[in-house]
């Protein structure tokens, strides 16, 4: 069975850090790409990071550019999202999903996804 579990989300103050942990099972890891994707009420859903499987190589939404860090870990199969400088606009449910083919940023990115995690920011 795939899975890939979110964790982390919780409630803290504009300048503040959390870090999300998105942990997969059930499929080979080696071969997916791995985003982290967020939904905020009442807003579209939007990419916000990505890992390739092959090089590392990572993306990033302009709005978290220089703040979000993502990283993996192949031998645990997880990723993380390490968010500081949190802003109030940050408030959104987040999600992990994996995807072996698409472009980041293509609209049908995303063969599996998770649960999300609720990150919630005060200003």
């Amino acid at each position: 069975e795939v899975q890939l579990q979110a964790s982390g989300g919780g409630l803290v103050q504009a300048g503040g850090s959390l870090k999300l942990s998105c942990a997969a099972s059930g499929f080979n890891f080696d071969d997916y790409d791995i985003g982290w994707f967020r939904q905020a009420p009442g807003k579209e859903r939007e990419g916000v990071a990505c890992i390739s499987s092959s090089a590392g190589v990572t993306y990033y939404a302009d709005s978290v550019k220089g703040r979000f860090t993502i990283s993996s870990d192949p031998a645990k199969k997880m990723v993380y999202l390490q968010m500081n400088n949190l802003k109030f606009e940050d408030t959104a449910v987040y999600y992990c999903a994996a995807d072996s083919w698409s472009t980041w940023g293509d609209p049908g990115w995303g063969d599996y996804w998770g649960q999300g995690t609720l990150v919630t920011v005060s200003s």
